[in-house]
């Protein structure tokens, strides 16, 4: 192997040009993504929401198809990870920092501001938690599973190097070896790089918040997130030295015991009744709109399209940008699992938690504002979306510990996001590597946490958003062709391996 690839070379010149760019001119640059962003969301917000659901229902066709049986390896291929172990690192890489950031935030805007009707009603209040829970639960991992399950089956099935281009060899041949291919792992790792600076972006705002809400004398601006983003980098990238099996892999565990120890300190400690109420109507209320939400763009009303692009369209995208680092992610961790099993514990268990999620920290958000005029939305708005969190710890007993254990929670999340990353970055840019060096990844470190600190100096949490929507759009298209190759290459597979047995 070349010490540096075509694609790192290129990747990481587009990456310092766009640093440079929000160094020297940050004005400039959040115009010009701003219109990008502005764009794309008018006149292709139709085109996420079909794509990603798209994804979805070919993911769930995939639990149904004869091809479920199939293994993400060789027949006799074993898991490498526990189940335990291996839904902690999935879901560490796919939304820990975002399910913290948005859990209770999200269900207040919803509330207030619903995508139809009035707010501060029974049915905004419903729909508050319904659409938190469209936008958190099977959409996302729908994308995930696509991306994942082509490059887990290409990899250890297959034998093909662990790059996004190499799933396109039964579409395009030797090809993928070419300009093509470069062109596709190139926008792979743009995809990755502004995907994971807009949730580590979102990660810096909030430590700073809840720093600054807990400690007076602490402010809450730019200088303050810009040195967490510095401090955390150097840790990610101690952790990242140590290899998959050590620092990602006791990080994630440690991510799941303190998120399930805050969630159920909020469960017994807030409305215990109540959320479980909420749980159980959301989720059904979420199967039931399930179809409805999917396709719902609101052309015949302004504010419904406007809620739309603000909110699912910018998810859709974001998750769409993450796909790249995810997928790689939990296809790197998912060997010796067959393709039903793979696609069932990707797409229900990270669901249900997060429905479960957003029950427990929107659904006390909501009942304390609503039921017990806290003014946790007014406290929100006036002080930032990332002290939202806080603001609710506030409300109930033991909240000042709590608030400093959330502090740790989204410390370690934001390490193992960027540990995540840094490991994907250097595979994708290492002719698919599953041992990346050391200095790879810690460049790809830098250049991620360089492009989270110029995203949040040039524009704040609105240029993150702006971010993943641009990143997002270009892969779409190597997503939807990522589908046609890999029904291509499993057909080929259970003709020749299956059918007659």
């Amino acid at each position: 192997m070349k010490k540096f690839t075509k694609v790192f070379i290129i990747s990481l010149v587009i990456s310092v040009i766009f640093i440079a760019w929000g160094v020297l001119y940050p004005k400039g640059l959040q115009q010009a993504t701003g219109s990008i962003q502005n764009f794309l969301q008018v006149k292709f917000g139709w085109f996420y929401l079909l794509s990603a659901t798209g994804f979805l229902i070919f993911s769930i066709y995939l639990i149904f198809s004869k091809y479920g049986k199939i293994k993400l390896g060789k027949d006799d291929d074993k898991p490498d990870y526990s189940l335990v172990t291996w839904f902690a690192m999935l879901f560490s890489a796919g939304m820990g920092i975002g399910l913290v950031f948005w859990g209770v935030a999200e269900p207040l805007f919803h509330y207030y501001d619903p995508p139809s009707g009035n707010g501060e009603t029974v049915e905004s209040a419903n729909a508050s938690l319904r659409y938190a829970m469209f936008h958190w639960g099977l959409h996302p991992w729908g994308i995930y599973t696509v991306v994942g399950l082509a490059l887990a089956y290409f990899k250890f099935r297959k034998g093909a190097p662990g790059l996004i281009s190499a799933i396109f060899r039964p579409l395009l041949g030797d090809r993928v070896n070419g300009p093509i291919g470069i062109l596709i792992d190139v926008i792979a790792v743009f995809a990755t790089v502004f995907g994971v600076a807009t949730s580590l972006g979102f990660g810096a705002a909030q430590i700073s918040g809840g720093i600054s809400y807990l400690f007076e004398g602490v402010a809450n601006n730019q200088v303050t997130q810009l040195i967490i983003i510095a401090i955390v980098t150097v840790l990610f990238i101690l952790s990242a030295s140590t290899g998959l099996n050590k620092g990602i892999k006791y990080l994630s565990n440690i991510n799941i015991v303190l998120a399930l120890g805050l969630m159920f300190f909020l469960l017994f400690a807030g409305p215990t009744n109540f959320i479980m109420d909420v749980f159980t109507q959301t989720l059904g209320s979420y199967v039931q709109n399930l179809p409805t939400m999917s396709f719902r763009l609101g052309p015949y009303s302004e504010t419904t399209q406007d809620w739309t692009q603000a909110w699912t369209v910018f998810y859709w995208a974001w998750w769409i940008a993450w796909a790249p680092f995810v997928g790689m992610f939990i296809a790197r961790v998912s060997k010796g699992r067959t393709i039903r099993e793979f696609v069932l514990g990707v797409l229900l268990v990270p669901t249900i938690f997060s429905a479960l999620w957003f029950s427990v920290f929107g659904g006390s958000a909501v009942f304390m504002d609503r039921m017990e005029g806290t003014g946790l939305y007014s406290i929100m708005t006036d002080n930032g979306t990332e002290i939202a969190l806080f603001a609710l710890f506030e409300q109930v007993p033991l909240g000042g510990i709590m608030s400093i254990i959330a502090i740790l929670l989204i410390s370690t999340f934001f390490i193992t996001s960027a540990d995540s990353a840094t490991f994907v970055l250097g595979m994708q840019t290492t002719n698919g590597s599953l041992n990346p060096s050391n200095y790879i990844k810690f460049i790809w470190g830098g250049v991620v946490a360089a492009s989270a600190a110029i995203l949040l100096y040039s524009g704040g949490l609105q240029a993150l958003q702006t971010a993943s929507i641009i990143a997002a759009f270009p892969f779409t298209f190597i997503m939807i062709a990522i589908v046609f190759a890999t029904v291509k290459a499993l057909k080929e597979d259970y003709n020749l391996n299956f059918k007659n047995k």
